[in-house]
């Protein structure tokens, strides 16, 4: 005796339910990239004619207000003296010799602020880099 189905399977696909999944991932994925920021300092950099492409491991942050901050690669910055600056670079080039050190300054700070961290990448031997923006055409 043969029995047979009273519901028969339907071979189609429903795209929909798949477009909505595509949908929320596409808003989950813009909502967290605003929300990852390098650095998170707000900074007003001098322009410059030419930007040169370096990826540092290492950054020194001088706000207006004439606070140091140091990161290594995509840590957070965190506040520090000016006394505690050149041991936390030493530290990190000691794991990674060829590090860089990416210098964000914003552009009211006193020059001779700038030249005490030169400085102390001078003594150290570590390649540094003076952030800026790119320079608007008039």
């Amino acid at each position: 005796m043969a029995l047979k189905r009273k519901t028969k399977i339907n071979p189609n696909f429903s795209m929909a339910s798949m477009t909505d999944v595509i949908f929320l991932l596409l808003i989950f994925f813009m909502v967290t990239s605003t929300v990852v920021a390098p650095n998170a300092i707000k900074l007003s950099l001098p322009q410059s004619q030419k930007q040169t492409s370096l990826k540092p491991l290492s950054r020194v942050t001088i706000d207006k207000d004439l606070h140091y901050y140091v990161a290594f690669g995509n840590q957070r910055e965190k506040q520090v003296s000016l006394n505690d600056i050149a041991s936390f670079l030493q530290e990190h080039y000691n794991r990674e010799p060829e590090t860089s050190v990416l210098l964000y300054a914003d552009e009211t700070v006193p020059y001779r602020e700038i030249v005490r961290i030169l400085n102390i990448a001078n003594d150290n031997k570590f390649r540094i880099v003076l952030a800026t923006r790119p320079q608007r055409n008039r």
